[in-house]
């Protein structure tokens, strides 16, 4: 069930970022004369190609971090279940001790 919620949060990260680089690319001030234009694509090529770089940095750490979480959750919760388990087995020799059980 979990899986499922991933690849849909997953999907719908995709989704955006695909939506925000379309709209990246509208930023750019096509009114100008031709000079102007070209010497503001090409600062605005290098200043937008590097926010792209820092917002796929950004969603790789958050990525890498959610997986960090998740595999300590489930560390967590095998811990806990092992010592459930081992919690119960010292009850059962207590009393095979104690001579309350066959």
């Amino acid at each position: 069930m979990s899986e499922i919620s991933e690849r849909r949060s997953l999907c719908f990260l995709v989704l955006l970022v695909s939506v925000c680089l379309q709209f990246i690319s509208g930023f750019s001030d096509d009114t100008k004369n031709d000079t102007k234009v070209e010497t503001h694509s090409s600062s605005t090529g290098s200043t937008g190609s590097m926010v792209v770089i820092i917002f796929f940095v950004l969603v790789v750490v958050a990525l890498f971090s959610f997986f960090l979480f998740k595999l300590w959750q489930k560390k967590k919760r095998e811990e806990q279940y092992a010592r459930l388990l081992k919690l119960f087995e010292e009850d059962d020799e207590l009393e095979l001790e104690l001579g309350l059980r066959d």
